[in-house]
């Protein structure tokens, strides 16, 4: 499943940023600079998703949900709070579309007969060399 532009944009009115101190690079500007970049995104109270899309966020990304029934990304890897800010929100979207795209049903298919002939040729092939170790007369 793929985000229209449209669908994008109303998502992202819906997500709450909060910015604060990282520990990845930037030697000192580490301690002084806030880089490090939260998303919450409240999953029961969005607008933009359907009741169904919003139980299999909730059962899919169970372990990411907060009790206030929030969906929570971190990323502090880039230097600049901008930088973050951005990959934060790919992820957000990548994650959903992985999340929302439903799973392909298996179609059971049964063996081709040219794989049925090549197993029983293994097989009689097997079988001679067997055959063949035995001392003779037994």
């Amino acid at each position: 499943m793929v985000f229209s532009f449209e669908r994008k944009t109303n998502l992202e009115k819906e997500l709450i940023f909060s910015a604060g101190k990282s520990s990845g690079p930037g030697g000192q500007n580490v301690n002084k600079v806030n880089t490090r970049v939260e998303l919450r995104f409240p999953v029961d109270k969005s607008a933009n998703l359907s009741l169904q899309e919003k139980n299999r966020i909730k059962i899919k990304l169970k372990n990411r949900i907060n009790s206030n029934g929030e969906l929570v990304l971190v990323a502090q890897t880039e230097r600049s709070q901008w930088r973050n800010r951005v990959q934060v929100v790919s992820r957000f979207f990548k994650l959903l579309e992985e999340v929302l795209t439903p799973v392909k049903k298996r179609i059971k298919t049964s063996p081709t007969s040219g794989s049925k002939l090549k197993r029983l040729e293994s097989k009689k092939r097997m079988a001679l060399k067997k055959q063949l170790r035995k001392p003779p007369g037994v």
